[in-house]
């Protein structure tokens, strides 16, 4: 197989199934050596089998692609050393790692159980640590290496009830920019992806009328694979000029997000009081504040 990643070993956590599997499946056509790390558990977290990752290597094996099973944790150091060691006993190298895997515990922030915190952020954004962490002596050592890390809108923007998922997510995104500054020396860089996919949290909206039927059947098509080949790019030699960037994939839009800059300034000839930022600091300010938006208030057009 020839392609933008033709000689390269890829890393892919949670790719049994939806953008996961979407990705390693790219990768794999696009003529890398990929590990699928998945260990088969529900959106919760709960559970686990083997299955999904062994139809993800069956598919990739059936056109003559290379894939091996990681059966390791995110959430545990010593796993996401197993997981590298994996990529260098099956195919002598790493190249890529992408970080996708994740739990979703929902639930409004004043009823948020604390195990329910540890454990998304623990997958999310440890995980996303961990498994970086040891591929980077790899990246180091070999003088290159991408990581490719799914963040969310719901952390760049804001969602109901994901106090958890939003905060790990935008953690996310300081951990990639980091690493970007940390490693570019060693030609290692590290991007992110706000992915969109038709799911079951969309499965509420009505359809009661054509132009509701129409709508759902428009946003459908908002498939995981919609996802992969940027993932595909930016892991690839082409993409070695991107780094420490935020990308948006809604069907077939392609974004560049926003990153933290100063909106506005106020300054003053004397030190500040809480009466002159009352009078004074706040009012100037106000103009620029954002309001309390959702992802889905920012995004309310549908793609097309």
């Amino acid at each position: 197989m020839t392609g933008l990643l033709n000689g390269k070993v890829a890393l892919v956590t949670g790719a049994g199934s939806g953008i996961g599997r979407a990705i390693v499946t790219a990768m794999a056509r696009a003529g890398a050596s990929v590990v699928i790390n998945d260990i088969g558990v529900s959106l919760s977290g709960a559970g686990g089998s083997a299955g999904p990752a062994d139809e993800v290597r069956t598919e990739i094996e059936a056109f003559g692609g290379k894939a091996v099973i990681s059966r390791d944790t995110v959430s545990e150091w010593q796993a996401a050393q197993r997981m590298v060691q994996t990529a260098l006993d099956a195919f002598g190298r790493l190249d890529i790692v992408v970080n996708n895997a994740g739990i979703l515990r929902d639930a409004f922030f004043h009823k948020m159980e604390p195990q329910d915190w540890l454990d998304v952020i623990n997958v999310h954004l440890n995980g996303s640590f961990f498994v970086s962490r040891a591929a980077a002596e790899v990246f180091r050592a070999q003088n290159g290496g991408a990581f490719v890390h799914m963040t969310s809108t719901s952390g760049l923007i804001g969602n109901l009830g994901q106090a958890n998922y939003s905060a790990a997510k935008m953690g996310i995104i300081g951990l990639s920019k980091t690493i970007a500054l940390d490693m570019q020396r060693y030609g290692v860089r590290s991007n992110c992806i706000a992915p969109f996919a038709w799911g079951r949290m969309t499965g509420n909206i009505p359809t009661s009328t054509p132009d509701q039927l129409a709508r759902v059947e428009n946003l459908k098509q908002i498939t995981p694979e919609k996802n992969a080949p940027l993932a595909v790019y930016l892991a690839s030699d082409a993409g070695s000029e991107v780094n420490g960037q935020i990308f948006a994939v809604r069907k077939n839009e392609i974004m560049l997000m926003g990153q933290s800059r100063p909106l506005r300034a106020i300054h003053s000839s004397e030190e500040w009081t809480p009466e002159s930022v009352r009078d004074r600091a706040i009012p100037a300010l106000r103009p620029s504040f954002y309001p309390l938006d959702r992802s889905q208030d920012v995004f309310a057009w549908d793609p097309f």
